[in-house]
């Protein structure tokens, strides 16, 4: 399978994941031109679209999609139900299109009714999981947001993370705020900013890396703990108060 990324609205990516026979999916369309652009410059046929939250960035594009491709499915949570979703999904549910699997994970937080789709290796997580960070809590708690993260955190370290948004600069220069000497973050930062100047995408992210890199990832170390304050040894205080942080910085 070929991953492609497409650059949408101000930060926003949409993907494809297309097959040998030119089929593809098509990710949380938040607009539906560049889409097209690339569908045509590529010659790919869309089989489905897969809406991850009700966001209107990502999934803005939808109508206009099926105005040129008005017979294939719109997978989404039941939120998605009158924003373009004609096939509604929950936890367990799982898709065969173009040939791959797709496994659906709840993970409410960023929204209540948000899903993720695991395709190996591939997560479509949305606004759950970003690199060096994690969505912004609109509708959902801390501990939704917390218990959504740690079941992700369970697959596969070959996890390629392709996330609904190029955020992974800023959540880096927050990190770097917190643990200014940690030298895989430094690192990582260095990369990031060479992949900037180049015009290319810091996205898919490893989750292997992310394990190292991202502070959201990394509440049970005790050394993050510390550094939080004595009273917070919990992980899902110190969870809270970073994304609080992250929320003012």
């Amino acid at each position: 399978m070929r991953l492609i990324h497409i650059p949408a609205l101000e930060s926003n990516y949409i993907w494809l994941l297309a097959d040998s026979n030119q089929h593809c999916v098509i990710v949380d369309p938040g607009e539906a031109s560049p889409v097209e652009s690339v569908l045509t410059y590529k010659g790919l046929l869309p089989q489905a679209i897969l809406l991850t939250h009700h966001h209107q960035d990502h999934l803005g594009g939808v109508p206009q999609l099926l105005r040129r491709f008005p017979d294939i499915p719109v997978y989404g949570p039941k939120e998605t139900n009158k924003k373009g979703a004609t096939i509604l999904l929950k936890e367990g549910d799982q898709l065969f299109i173009c040939s791959q699997k797709f496994s659906v994970i709840e993970v409410p937080g960023h929204t209540l009714g948000h899903i993720a789709y695991y395709s190996a290796p591939y997560l479509f997580c949305g606004d759950t999981l970003f690199s060096a960070g994690c969505g912004r809590l609109f509708e959902g708690t801390a501990d939704q947001m917390y218990d959504s993260i740690q079941k992700l955190i369970q697959l596969p370290d070959e996890t390629l993370i392709c996330a609904g948004h190029e955020y992974t600069l800023s959540n880096l220069k927050f990190a770097r705020s917190i643990l200014p000497d940690d030298p895989q973050i430094a690192l990582y930062q260095k990369q990031a900013e060479q992949l900037k100047a180049k015009n290319q995408p810091t996205l898919p992210a490893l989750l292997k890396l992310e394990r190292q890199v991202n502070l959201f990832l990394r509440c049970k170390e005790s050394f993050l703990q510390k550094k939080m304050g004595t009273h917070k040894h919990d992980p899902l205080s110190v969870f809270s108060t970073l994304r609080e942080m992250k929320d003012r910085f």
